[in-house]
């Protein structure tokens, strides 16, 4: 069984949500991704996504912007975040997703990469610069392996929500907002209605993203969807108290 699986099947058991925070490899260090994943886990999270940073990012905001360039500036490339998954599978068996522009991936090699993802032991990927209609180019060589392909759905979606999400597998990304990511004061009134739409046309978790940013957001979501993933609070969390662990790691554990 996939671990993503295995997890939720433990949350609902539990009759709780997940929490799934999102960190960018290579921010502030190699060395540091490492060390936060640890600390996520002991916080409280039940699935980590770990961003690959990339020049040119579609739906990423401002902070995620600039823990990228932090990353690149340090030298980052691409086999750093597989061996920081390789180093944490030697002690953890906690949920790990890669979020990754496909143009990272085709620039790396697909095959070559997703060896890589079966020898780091990687249990999803989040594609956001492949949509639906291009699946045919990864997908199929994805669902030869025990990885998933997380896939991610828009307000905007509407009619073509029952296609995007007949084979979802782990957990659907229900993206909350217009735009790119970030922390945000206010959100669309449509959310509860898309993702309560989501949960109708599957039986696979749907987990809400994109500008949620503290324990209010994560409590307001919860009541509709099945857990809520957070990226930009916790990056910016990292920048701001120069990633003291143990500041973020209290961040986390109050959006618990």
């Amino acid at each position: 069984m996939n671990r993503i699986d295995k997890r939720f099947n433990e949350i609902k058991a539990e009759g709780r949500k997940a929490l799934i925070p999102y960190i960018c490899s290579g921010d502030p260090s190699v060395e540091m991704t490492e060390k936060l994943v640890y600390a996520l886990e002991e916080a409280g999270a039940d699935i980590i996504e770990l961003g690959i940073p990339f020049s040119d990012p579609l739906a990423d905001g401002p902070v995620i912007q600039a823990a990228g360039l932090r990353a690149f500036k340090g030298g980052y490339r691409i086999d750093d975040t597989f061996r920081i998954i390789g180093n944490v599978r030697k002690k953890s068996h906690i949920p790990l997703c890669i979020m990754v522009y496909y143009s990272s991936i085709l620039g790396y090699g697909r095959e070559r990469f997703l060896e890589n993802c079966i020898r780091a032991d990687i249990d999803g990927l989040i594609i956001p610069d492949l949509p639906y209609e291009e699946y045919d180019e990864f997908k199929p060589l994805v669902d030869k392996t025990s990885i998933y392909m997380i896939p991610l759905v828009g307000l905007t979606s509407g009619d073509r929500i029952p296609t995007l999400v007949k084979d979802a597998k782990g957990f659907v990304y229900c993206v909350s907002s217009m735009g790119v990511t970030g922390e945000r004061k206010e959100f669309d009134s449509r959310v509860e209605g898309f993702v309560k739409e989501v949960k109708k046309n599957t039986d696979t978790p749907a987990c809400i993203g994109f500008g949620i940013s503290c324990k209010a957001d994560v409590d307001k979501f919860d009541e509709f969807a099945d857990g809520c993933i957070i990226g930009s609070a916790i990056i910016r969390k990292i920048a701001e108290t120069d990633c003291d662990i143990e500041k973020v790691k209290a961040f986390v554990s109050g959006l618990r």
